[in-house]
């Protein structure tokens, strides 16, 4: 038991990273396509959160309605959320924008030095 997973470590990560996670990820990237800020990327976190919960519950006897194991489940959705939602937004920006952006990096964009 530690204070980030109460089931075994590989469990907490097959489970919270990347299938919640991934779900996070995704779910970032589709309220990005549509053009929508980040913090509604975060707001659909805490259905899938519970979900992530329940799989721990029925899958691998952790506990269901635990409030510091659903937050940092929360924490680390919310974050994978972000960073899914960041990426798609500069790949948007720089795709749609192509005369005025350039790619800085996997989770941003700089105006071109001749715009």
């Amino acid at each position: 038991m530690g204070l980030i997973w109460e089931i075994s470590p590989p469990e907490f990560l097959f489970v919270t990273v990347i299938l919640g996670g991934g779900a996070a990820w995704l779910a970032g990237r589709a309220v990005a396509g549509s053009w929508e800020p980040a913090w509604k990327a975060a707001l659909w976190m805490p259905p899938l959160a519970a979900a992530v919960r329940f799989i721990h519950y029925a899958l691998f006897s952790g506990s269901l309605l635990t409030l510091h194991f659903f937050l940092v489940d929360l924490a680390i959705l919310i974050a994978l959320a972000l960073a899914g939602h960041r990426t798609r937004m500069a790949a948007q920006m720089t795709r749609q924008y192509d005369w005025l952006y350039e790619r800085a990096g996997p989770f941003g964009w700089r105006g071109k030095s001749g715009a």
